[in-house]
């Protein structure tokens, strides 16, 4: 939005993967999937929207060191750029400093998306030596919000504090906030709270309804609200760059946002238009199933994070990259080439080059129909050229 990033700047890494800085990965022509891996079912929270449903207590048949090592040796093979270790809550596997340093050795970004709360000093100092690259801290609102969505007071007290103690230990950290109706409300004081931090990076996510986050299909937000939303975050961000305040903005979960963007540059600043234009094609839309993958924590391979009641198959029996590579499976074919599938406003969309039909899970988890189109997409017939 803010003219950042050029597509000069990705042609300088001829779009490969390889050697390329994280923030270009995604532009990259020879994609490899960054893989979630779902490290623990264990959680010491309980947030209402949790995709995995976590729980209190480990599930038994939870990876074992040695069968995450064989996995990790795979994945780096494979070329995967990016290992997000995700949970539950990652930070309650006893080996999971052992499994960051192996993965970042074998030439893998390793990174934790986690809720904070048990982020002290000496955490944040493992963290930083076992080599991850970056901690992702999900927080659903501010202190009472957040507190009710996380299920237990002080949550946000103690996620924030995980927050400071990793900006301390010289580990690169943002902020992680899932919107819909009941945090809506909050979404510009995370806005202040990520300037008054200095937090580098602060990640915005469109409600996916998988999990427990199926209770809350029908606190989604309206297309009407969406856009109030997504107005919000352009413009905090361009007022974040006006001030020079030194943190990247993303928008996650809803491909909508990718034309909704260039349509609003293309009104205000012509200008900047196509090169954004340019960038969102390399971008390339939704990659469940492309540049995305999942492994849980039984080893059950997965579209992206959001398809766990559907496997691939298990890394336990057969490696990762013969899974991902393996188009027997009917929906693993599916999603690589999925534009001849797609129906609806989806199938006729001008904009299918940059969103690529948005979330499938979405579509199934209210139509029952893998290829109608995602229901949270909130642009017009008139926006996206089926009027």
């Amino acid at each position: 939005m803010c003219g950042k990033l050029r597509p000069g700047d990705v042609l300088r890494y001829g779009r490969r993967t390889e050697g390329a800085p994280a923030a270009l990965l995604r532009y990259s022509a020879d994609k490899r999937p960054v893989v979630v891996w779902n490290a623990t079912r264990r959680c010491n929270l309980a947030c209402v929207h949790c995709y995995a449903a976590a729980r209190s207590e480990p599930d038994p048949d939870e990876l074992s060191t040695e069968q995450a090592r064989a996995m990790i040796d795979d994945l780096a093979q494979f070329g995967v750029p990016v290992l997000l270790f995700s949970g539950g809550e990652p930070l309650l596997r006893e080996d999971i400093f052992e499994l960051g340093r192996y993965a970042a050795q074998r030439g893998i970004r390793a990174v934790i998306s986690t809720n904070g709360t048990l982020i002290d000093r000496r955490t944040a100092q493992r963290i930083r030596e076992a080599g991850f690259s970056y901690v992702g801290v999900s927080l659903d609102g501010l202190r009472e919000t957040n507190d009710r969505f996380r299920g237990r007071a002080g949550a946000f007290d103690e996620a924030l504090e995980g927050i400071r103690q990793c900006r301390a230990a010289g580990v690169r950290v943002g902020l992680r906030f899932t919107v819909n109706r009941r945090n809506f409300a909050d979404l510009g004081g995370i806005f202040d709270l990520v300037a008054e931090e200095r937090i580098e990076r602060l990640c915005i996510y469109h409600l996916v309804y998988a999990g427990r986050g199926t209770r809350l299909l029908g606190e989604a937000l309206s297309h009407e609200e969406t856009r109030q939303a997504v107005d919000l975050i352009f413009r905090r961000a361009e007022e974040f760059c006006a001030r020079g305040l030194d943190c990247e903005v993303l928008t996650v979960d809803n491909h909508a946002d990718g034309p909704y963007l260039y349509l609003k540059l293309a009104r205000e600043q012509p200008e900047r238009a196509a090169d954004a234009l340019q960038l969102l094609r390399w971008n390339g839309g939704n990659s469940s199933g492309m540049g995305i993958g999942c492994v849980d924590w039984r080893g059950d391979v997965h579209p992206d994070q959001f398809w766990t009641h559907y496997s691939l198959g298990n890394v336990g029996e057969r490696p990762f990259s013969e899974i991902w590579t393996d188009t027997s499976n009917p929906l693993l074919a599916g999603l690589k080439n999925r534009r001849a599938l797609l129906k609806g406003r989806c199938a006729a969309c001008r904009f299918i080059d940059i969103c690529n039909g948005n979330f499938r899970v979405r579509a199934e988890a209210v139509f029952g129909d893998v290829w109608a189109h995602d229901p949270a997409c909130y642009l017009t017939d008139e926006e996206i050229g089926v009027a």
